[in-house]
């Protein structure tokens, strides 16, 4: 069994985790709106970037900015210590994809919307090596309705947003393969994990019979939801497994190969990623308990196309 350390705690639902160093790891916290670096040593949390809203993902660009999947905020429940994130609050300032200088701390909005469509409640996001980024929109959950989700690539610089995929159900994680030629989304409440080829940057192969053409590789059994995920350097998709709290460990072939529980159940088991100095440590929040938990990873987490 795997042993998590807790590396910092009291957070207001941490998510998108991000190694930019051996020594320091981002996140973002959905319900204050800030960015937040954590050393990894201490502790310590510095809220260093107001994003507003509800920053759900995060990822480094290749022009060292952070880009931030933005949801717009949402309401919050508390029971037990444990925040749950709800519907559309009535303070939404919309869906946006944002650029965080990492120095000083500015926050620029860089999409809002794509093709005529505003964007309703970007999740997560992936960059590929030729530097553009793939990114989920989740939607937002309304009292009586829930709007349907996409996928989408856009260029760092403002100039190129596309829908790849529409609609989704709840798309939530978004990875590529260590080879890059190979994509992966989660659909959260289906509990599906989503597979297509890449053709090219922003192009996807629709060969299967999925929505966008998607190959099935895995899907949950039981009542659990998958949020979102990482990819190893052997090319392992490890989900984060909300309801039973664990990280569910998929191989390339489509088979459940592990689940690493995390300590003190959490229903909201949200995000994983890799640093270190051999990319053997993962990181690991446990949103609703406001933690970052730490483990020794057997492989070493896939090098991401800018940071680390």
């Amino acid at each position: 069994m795997a042993v998590l350390d807790v590396v910092a705690e009291g957070m207001q639902f941490p998510e998108g985790p991000v190694a930019t160093s051996a020594e320091e790891v981002i996140v973002v916290e959905i319900r204050s709106g800030y960015l937040c670096r954590v050393d990894t040593a201490s502790g310590r949390v510095d809220r260093f970037a107001y994003c507003g809203g509800g920053p759900n993902g995060a990822a480094v660009g290749p022009d060292g900015m952070i880009y931030v999947c933005n949801n717009g905020g949402c309401e919050w429940q508390e029971d037990g210590g444990i925040l749950t994130p709800g519907e559309r609050p009535a303070d939404y300032s919309g869906g946006r994809i944002q650029r965080v200088d990492p120095v000083s701390g500015v926050v620029t909005d860089l999409y809002t919307e794509a093709g005529g469509n505003s964007l309703n409640g970007p999740n997560d996001i992936v960059f590929d090596a030729t530097g553009g980024f793939w990114f989920t929109d989740f939607g937002k959950r309304h009292s009586r309705e829930m709007d349907l989700g996409a996928l989408y690539y856009a260029s760092p610089y403002g100039d190129r947003i596309e829908e790849a995929v529409f609609p989704l159900t709840q798309p939530n994680g978004v990875g590529l393969s260590p080879d890059g030629r190979r994509l992966y989304v989660t659909e959260t409440v289906p509990g599906r994990l989503w597979a297509w080829d890449i053709a090219g940057p922003g192009r996807i192969v629709p060969d299967g019979p999925g929505p966008g053409g998607g190959h099935l590789l895995w899907s949950v059994v039981g009542y659990q939801k998958l949020d979102s995920l990482a990819v190893d350097s052997a090319g392992n998709v490890c989900v984060g497994t909300l309801v039973t709290g664990v990280i569910s460990v998929v191989s390339p072939a489509g088979e459940l190969v592990e689940e690493i529980v995390v300590p003190e159940k959490d229903l909201h088991v949200t995000n994983i990623c890799f640093g270190g100095r051999d990319l053997q440590t993962a990181y690991i929040t446990s949103s609703g308990r406001g933690r970052l938990y730490s483990t020794r990873w057997p492989t070493p987490g896939l090098r991401l196309a800018f940071n680390l």
